[in-house]
């Protein structure tokens, strides 16, 4: 009877011990995965120039090869029209952008405004796309499309803001005399759209740059 009993408990044993060593065996189904974020930094950029049409380059000197430039001089003379045509350059690798300008235009009183020309102002907004949104201390301020919905400008486009003035034909030497000196200054602005899709040209400027403030 004891011997039965034995080889009994040793079969279990044997039992439990194949058992075990087959759990043993066992693992876990699993799997992993991993995703990496790789971060780039958008930019907004862009550049201004004009036609060189005095044959000078910025500083004043000498440069009959330069196409485009960042000033000129002119002679003015009265009822002469003149070659002026600031764009506005987004660089290719932009993010889409809102453009403003503002524009310092000392010589307006003696533009022409006969029948066929057309002041630097009527041009903007009648010819290139540009609104007046208000003034400020540096000069008329402009957005590229309307003040309610500014125009968003892709990588690579140009903007002109305009391309010629003209001289009153009526102006006299004295009354010339006293713009000696004086400009037509152009500085562009350019903000990211991203963010700002469902506000005016107002809330955009003063929110971003608010330097030179809009005034009234």
């Amino acid at each position: 009877m004891k011997t039965k009993n034995k080889a009994l408990l040793l079969a279990l044993c044997a039992v439990l011990l194949v058992a075990a060593s087959v759990l043993g065996t066992l693992a876990y189904l699993t799997s992993t995965d991993t995703v990496e974020n790789t971060f780039s930094v958008g930019s907004v950029s862009i550049t201004l120039d004009e036609q060189n049409v005095d044959g000078k380059d910025a500083e004043g000197k000498d440069n009959s090869d330069v196409i485009r430039d960042k000033a000129n001089s002119y002679k003015l003379l009265p009822g002469h029209q003149y070659d002026k045509d600031p764009i506005v350059h987004v660089d290719s690798n932009s993010e889409d952008c809102y453009l403003f300008v503002i524009v310092k235009n000392e010589i307006a009183d003696i533009e022409s405004d006969a029948t066929g020309d057309k002041t630097v102002a009527v041009q903007m907004t009648n010819d290139y796309g540009w609104s007046k949104v208000g003034e400020t201390e540096d000069g008329a301020l402009y957005v590229y499309g309307t003040v309610e919905a500014p125009g968003v400008v892709k990588a690579g486009e140009d903007k002109t803001v305009f391309t010629t003035f003209k001289i009153k034909g009526s102006v006299t030497n004295t009354e010339l005399a006293n713009y000696i000196g004086k400009t037509i200054t152009v500085t562009a602005y350019a903000v990211q759209m991203d963010g700002f899709e469902t506000e005016t040209a107002a809330n955009i400027w003063n929110t971003v740059f608010n330097a030179p403030a809009l005034q009234g």
